[in-house]
């Protein structure tokens, strides 16, 4: 079985008493697109910067194709980096950026030509070789950056949040494009972001990380909708949390004392206090209560018209609180705030976490 492109084995990197990186281990295969989303602080560009050779670990492998790089310097590693803010000489010319990687390899001038040239063309900059940084519209420097990276054809790609200085529109144009690139090419990547919305439309992969490990790692979907974690649940997108205690293999008690039925799964124990996780487009806002799956008793508190959904803001028996979110179709029917309802959500829009009171509430 063929080596993956880059392998992580148990990672780790220190600052004195501070631990950025707390002990990783990742796989990426080739052609890849793997994103490590997270918070301020959780380690996710350190890691980065640690492939990169930017910096050494203190303890762990960084291996490429199988061969191990955790002691060669950045320039020996055939990697492509592309920074938050481009990093562009500004006293060269976009074709004289993408070239810069090609001269230090010593690439013969005939070659670096055709390559720029191919590389500009590949991000659409074809005819702007001659203009420098400042000439250039953010997009366009991006762009200029990308294909720097790209024209030393490396082993891993590695992108450090470089739509984060982009407005809206731009951003979500460039994500797109950087996929298309990347699919087209088949280049293993690996991806850094705090942005959601980014991470679960650019990846094959998600790792969510918090204090420098990796809490969850799989396909988008997955980790929507089945979060393994509290943290993950709360961090990707919006989540209820309802405080529950398990009271056998297929019902939970709800902080008011109701008893309702869901499945358990078999790693959680009869006792154990639980969160019981449900997407705010997943529930639903009704008169009666459901024979089976989540059903809350409570009061509207609030109800927002979003133009194509609802979001109903709901006071829960018990002290709690719940928001549901239902499209405008005409299919639901309409509460005013003061009404008294029911929040309700089937078995399989239901996940129980492990776990104490949430932190937070909508």
């Amino acid at each position: 079985m063929p080596e993956p492109a880059l392998r992580l084995t148990g990672l780790e990197k220190h600052y004195g008493a501070t631990t950025a990186v707390a002990g990783i281990d990742l796989t990426v295969g080739h052609g890849e697109f793997v994103t490590l989303l997270g918070p301020s602080g959780c380690g996710k560009t350190t890691t980065l910067a640690l492939i990169a050779g930017f910096v050494p670990p203190s303890a762990g492998e960084i291996y490429l194709k199988g061969r191990s790089v955790a002691d060669l310097p950045a320039f020996r590693r055939d990697i492509g980096v592309v920074f938050q803010d481009y990093a562009l000489f500004p006293h060269m010319t976009a074709g004289e950026n993408v070239a810069f990687g090609l001269r230090m390899r010593k690439v013969a001038p005939v070659d670096i030509a055709r390559r720029v040239g191919e590389a500009l063309d590949l991000v659409q900059l074809k005819g702007l070789g001659e203009r420098r940084p400042l000439q250039l519209s953010g997009g366009q420097r991006q762009r200029v950056a990308l294909a720097r990276a790209l024209v030393i054809n490396p082993t891993v790609l590695l992108l450090d949040e470089p739509l984060s200085n982009l407005d809206l529109k731009l951003r979500e144009e460039m994500r797109v494009e950087i996929v298309s690139i990347q699919r087209r090419l088949g280049i293993t990547t690996v991806f850094v972001t705090h942005d959601q919305g980014e991470a679960l439309v650019m990846s094959d992969r998600v790792a969510v990380m918090n204090a420098g490990r990796i809490e969850q790692i799989g396909r988008p979907a997955d980790i929507y909708e089945r979060p393994a974690t509290r943290f993950v649940a709360e961090f990707i997108g919006r989540m209820n949390l309802f405080a529950g205690t398990v009271t056998d293999a297929r019902s939970v008690r709800t902080a008011s004392g109701v008893e309702i039925s869901l499945p358990v799964p078999r790693e959680i124990p009869v006792g154990a206090n639980v969160s019981i996780a449900v997407r705010p487009e997943r529930a639903r806002v009704t008169s009666e209560r459901t024979a089976r799956g989540l059903a809350l008793a409570g009061t509207v508190r609030q109800v927002f018209y979003l133009g194509a959904t609802r979001e109903y803001r709901v006071d829960l028996e018990g002290g709690e609180r719940g928001l549901v979110e239902t499209p405008n179709d005409g299919s639901d029917a309409r509460f005013a705030s003061g009404d008294t309802v029911w929040l309700t959500a089937s078995f399989d829009d239901c996940r129980l976490i492990e776990g104490g009171i949430p932190r937070g509430r909508p």
